[in-house]
């Protein structure tokens, strides 16, 4: 992942995050980190970037021309190199407010622009015309712009593949899954006659675990009750989609890995909204609590997608949300955690956006150019190699379903499918998530594939609707 920071102070941040794990990171190729000086793109002979703000007031402002231009070189570069337009975040506290949820969005990103304001502020003409995210750390004011971008780029960087060394460690940090972290101990055993918890010496690790799960649970609740709330209302949640684990594994992993808004969760029905596709996932006892999930869900949207778990929730969407392209699907899902045995006689590694218009060739009927290239920026598709040539490819879908799987005519019957996704389970166990896709009721090939790979099957319809 790319960081680029505008800023009139780039030794203030390049040296604030070229130290310990992000250094570390940095050096390992998982992150790179970019500072640019807004001065070295004034016209100004004396390298001035500020001016007094039209209608008087307190201070001085930036201009528009240096940060503008300053922007445009890192743009230019992300362009040529064959990325697309980065989002670009303004670091101000009339901004949304930065939490956990938001690093793990931006996590998702392949370049990320960070601008840093200074004195009191920048002409407004430019952030209407670069700038994507407005983001506050807080309801206080700074110097300026490059604490907060800090503070933002090292939340984001530990959720990046390969940051952490031990990669459960951002499972356990406060803020996952709305609990604060368990109290921790290390050497001596006594100090100052206060000692470590027995339990935490006795050697048993699931004891251990529901020791800490505890821990947590009271911490958050005498600490951040605003959080407790949150962290309850998912555990309702969760109770309804696990009394049909299968039928509900797609909301099921939405929550687990951090990437839903979740906006209705009860004991007798959930909807929650998947932040990397947008789509709104919701499953119901009943009518009633489903016209109350969907009243939830804004009117207007532009290209909603909406996943149901009930013919009757199908029925209502497509009269509310003018719903014209449903597709019908059975949930299949891997629940063993041990890998797969690989095919050792194909070729599998990860696809770039280089393989972008192959991809695009033979998968245009069913997946549009921009998500092609977003899932391959992704990291999560991977192409067979027969003979040195592209045979075949698979892929993650945004909210986290197996799919985009499509082997060329001329290589088909030869085992290669079934290669690619052993390839991608095993992929996706590695990150501790649990593998499913969602198959076409009458693709009666695909059943057979994922049957043949121990993948259970669901009974009941999943809706998709657009």
């Amino acid at each position: 992942m790319n960081f680029h920071v505008l800023t009139l102070f780039p030794d203030m941040v390049s040296g604030g995050l070229n130290t310990s794990i992000l250094g570390r990171a940095a050096a390992g190729g998982h992150i790179s980190l970019e500072t640019v000086n807004i001065r070295d793109f004034t016209e100004n002979k004396h390298k001035k970037v500020d001016d007094y703000p039209y209608g008087g007031g307190a201070g001085m402002l930036m201009q528009a021309q240096p940060v503008y231009d300053a922007y445009r070189s890192i743009e230019e570069k992300i362009l040529e190199n064959g990325g697309k337009k980065p989002r670009v975040i303004y670091v101000t506290p009339q901004g949304r407010v930065f939490n956990q949820q938001m690093a793990q969005e931006l996590a998702l990103e392949e370049e990320l622009v960070f601008l840093c304001g200074h004195y009191e502020g920048i002409d407004e003409r430019v952030l209407e015309t670069i700038v994507t995210d407005y983001v506050s750390i807080g309801d206080y004011v700074l110097t300026g712009g490059e604490l907060p971008s800090m503070v933002m780029i090292d939340a984001v960087s530990r959720l990046v593949p390969g940051v952490l060394k031990n990669e459960e460690s951002a499972e356990f940090e406060s803020f996952h899954n709305n609990l604060l972290e368990y109290p921790q101990y290390t050497r001596p055993e006594v100090w100052q006659g206060k000692t470590v918890p027995d339990i935490l010496l006795s050697g048993d690790h699931a004891k251990v675990d529901k020791w800490r799960l505890l821990q947590s649970e009271e911490r958050t609740r005498e600490r951040r009750p605003d959080l407790y709330e949150a962290y309850a209302r998912e555990g309702k949640a969760l109770s309804w989609l696990l009394k049909k684990k299968i039928a509900h594994m797609d909301m099921i992993e939405v929550i687990r890995r951090g990437q839903a808004e979740l906006l209705c969760g009860e004991e007798e029905g959930v909807l929650l909204r998947d932040v990397p596709s947008g789509a709104y996932m919701m499953s119901a006892a009943d009518e009633d609590m489903g016209e109350r999930l969907l009243s939830l869900i804004p009117r207007g949207l532009k290209d909603g997608l909406y996943v149901a778990h009930q013919e009757f929730l199908k029925e209502s969407i497509c009269r509310r949300f003018k719903g014209s392209v449903i597709n019908t699907c059975v949930q299949a899902v891997y629940t063993r955690k041990t890998p797969l045995e690989e095919d050792s006689r194909f070729c599998i590694k990860t696809l770039d956006t280089s393989y972008l218009e192959e991809v695009y060739f033979h998968y245009h009927a069913v997946h549009d150019k921009v998500y092609l290239e977003e899932r391959l920026r992704s990291g999560m598709m991977y192409g067979a190699f027969a003979d040195g040539k592209l045979a075949g490819f698979i892929g993650m879908h945004a909210e986290g379903s197996m799919g985009i799987l499509e082997v060329f005519e001329e290589f088909r019957r030869q085992g290669i499918a079934e290669a690619l996704e052993r390839h991608l389970i095993n992929r996706i166990l590695e990150k501790g998530w649990v593998p499913f896709c969602q198959i076409f009721t009458d693709n009666e090939a695909s059943v057979k594939l994922q049957q043949k790979l121990g993948l259970r099957i669901g009974r009941d319809t999943v809706y998709w609707i657009s």
